[in-house]
């Protein structure tokens, strides 16, 4: 045998998955490897929107844009036309918007061989960017805190129930008689159903493919419920990853005859979460270092500060939908009011961690928040807190739900778009066009809910009334 032939490549290699330069992306589309791209935008529901191009033509106008109609940015959760938005309504014609492609946002998608996920950001025909949009807001709070000298590392655990039959069964019987992937608590369990099981290892193992990193994937403590802790790492790429986590979790499960539910509040006492793990850095390592025989740094002292004085009023953009308030109740690991302590799970703030390990769970967010928005609220609070200075309380020992000095969180999105709309902290954050914007895409929620007749009141009131 010759060495040229010792050295040989394999007839068959991997089919090429994870994230790539744009350099590699053109080489591979050049090779005929990648012939799809999916462009997509983050909508104010967090759901990726855009199209699925050709990848000859997406190279060809990688530096240049793609359209979409501006609605995607202003609309509900039913992708329905809404008049009330400054970005556009009939009266202006539903015109379109730029998408450029975000170079550090792509990613071969292991499960659909020949396809990138491409993360773009919106711009107004005049090339500058769209204000509102989820990723946009986003960028603003990370540039503010870098005045302070300060980046963030972020981490994320992220609920949903996983339910026996596809989407499209569960719209054919109404909804009614949901059946969870599995009937008991499993939480913590290591031993599931074989379903479950063949579910989670292939999961795992697309998502790490995917370049997804995932630090542990276990069951929860509601029939069906399950949770994916994702490595800390670089806030935008962890937002970035999540939306493709999203993409990829209803693929895999749909071909096997299941469907995931992100509601907060999937069933009367089940909550999901979306808890934020994060932690400030700058050149001196983690400013949130401390020990337990040590007082907490004053930055982090500031960030709790300002977490619980902000965050009362920046829920819309956490807790979006009406269904959001539902989680909130007493003794379900959900925080009932704006609280913090150690290593205490009822909370809305968590301190938890040692060393330069410590960090901060926030724990308010529900699995329906848009995860850029989410983010974008936490560290507007965060920066409040180091240049407002408010006053901390005192952490909260013992049980956060007896806590009676607390501020409740909003009993619904009506109070929450109450205490969002006009807030100072809200205004100095985002702007008035920005708050304007998430007001009137919450009250088009509102409005929708209060239009609807439901199985609850009709069981309520039938017969009775």
């Amino acid at each position: 045998m010759t060495d040229k032939e010792q050295h040989a490549e394999p007839d068959t290699e991997p089919w090429p998955a994870g994230m790539v330069t744009s350099r590699a992306l053109r080489g591979y589309v050049e090779r005929g490897e990648i012939t799809t791209v999916r462009l997509a935008v983050p909508d104010m529901q967090g759901r990726p929107k855009g199209k699925i191009l050709s990848a000859p033509v997406f190279v060809d106008r990688m530096d240049s844009q793609a359209e979409i109609c501006a609605y995607v940015l202003a609309t509900d959760i039913n992708m329905t036309p809404l008049d009330g938005f400054d970005l556009t309504s009939w009266e202006q014609g539903y015109g379109d918007l730029g998408v450029k492609a975000d170079p550090s946002g792509i990613r071969l998608l292991p499960h659909q061989p020949g396809t990138a996920f491409v993360m773009g950001d919106a711009f107004h025909h005049d090339g500058t960017p769209v204000e509102v949009a989820p990723r946009y807001l986003l960028r603003t709070q990370l540039e503010r805190l870098a005045d302070f000298g300060y980046h963030v590392a972020l981490g994320t655990e992220a609920e949903f129930v996983l339910h026996q039959g596809t989407l499209e069964e569960a719209h054919r019987t109404g909804y009614h008689g949901l059946r969870p992937a599995w009937p008991h608590n499993l939480d913590y369990a290591l031993g599931h159903p074989p379903q479950a099981s063949d579910f989670f290892h292939h999961l795992h193992d697309v998502l790490q493919e995917a370049g997804i990193p995932v630090e542990a994937i276990k069951t929860e403590g509601a029939a069906g419920q399950v949770e994916l802790t994702f490595v800390y790492g670089d806030v935008m790429a962890a937002c970035d990853a999540y939306t493709a986590f999203r993409l990829i979790v209803h693929d895999l499960a749909q071909r096997r005859g299941m469907t995931p539910n992100f509601m907060a509040a999937p069933s009367t006492g089940v909550g999901n979460g979306l808890h934020l793990h994060l932690s400030l850095w700058s050149a001196h390592g983690n400013a949130f270092t401390y020990h337990r025989s040590e007082d907490l740094p004053p930055v982090m002292e500031r960030a709790i500060a300002g977490l619980l004085s902000a965050m009362p009023h920046l829920a819309p953009l956490y807790a979006p939908t009406v269904n959001s308030y539902k989680r909130y109740a007493p003794h379900t690991f959900a925080p009932a009011g704006y609280t913090w302590g150690f290593d205490n799970r009822g909370c809305a703030v968590r301190v938890t961690g040692v060393g330069e390990k410590a960090h901060l769970e926030v724990r308010l967010p529900g699995a329906d928040a848009n995860l850029y928005l989410a983010v974008a609220a936490t560290l507007a609070a965060i920066i409040h807190g180091l240049q407002d200075h408010p006053d901390l309380p005192p952490p909260c020992v013992g049980d956060p739900y007896a806590a009676n000095d607390a501020i409740p969180v909003p009993a619904d999105l009506a109070e929450a778009v109450r205490r969002f709309d006009g807030n100072k902290i809200v205004l100095d954050a985002f702007g008035e066009n920005v708050v304007r914007h998430y007001v009137r895409a919450a009250q088009a929620e509102i409005s929708w809910h209060c239009s609807q007749v439901t199985d609850i009141e009709r069981e309520y009131g039938f017969g009775r009334a």
